[in-house]
């Protein structure tokens, strides 16, 4: 069959080529939505590389929902049963990267904030004279 012909009949369920489904329809919506989101949300100091990953992922994702047999082809050729199943382990590698750079981003801040914590604390402790005047005052 002609590579033409395999992505025709990619296209849809059961071979139906232009066979839009309305999941097909509000997956894309959602992952177009998602990507503009983070976009949005990290502002212009973000890596040129991470926005392209983005992109790469969303662009992914989109062939997913759209050639689901593709995915199904892909699966088979790294030895997994269904698409389904690869998706998912996807998933959970991606899923479990990002718990880990969020690990390394809390544990960033939560020094960060004991540094600035105890700097302040120095700042405006009163020197030891002040407090021996202080407490020996009479009241």
């Amino acid at each position: 069959m002609s590579g033409i012909g395999e992505v025709l009949l990619a296209l849809g369920p059961g071979g139906r080529a232009g066979g839009v489904l309305a999941i097909q329809i509000l997956l894309i919506l959602g992952i177009i939505g998602i990507t503009a989101w983070l976009f949005r949300s990290r502002g212009a100091r973000q890596l040129a590389v991470r926005r392209l990953l983005i992109i790469a992922f969303a662009l992914f994702a989109v062939l997913a929902v759209l050639f689901p047999s593709l995915l199904s082809r892909a699966a088979n050729l790294l030895g997994v049963g269904r698409g389904t199943d690869l998706l998912l382990y996807a998933t959970v590698i991606v899923l479990l990267g990002v718990i880990a750079v969020q690990e390394v981003r809390a544990k960033n801040e939560e020094k960060r904030t004991t540094h600035l914590a105890r700097r302040i604390a120095l700042e405006e402790a009163e020197s030891p004279e002040a407090y021996r005047r202080r407490a020996l005052e009479p009241r």
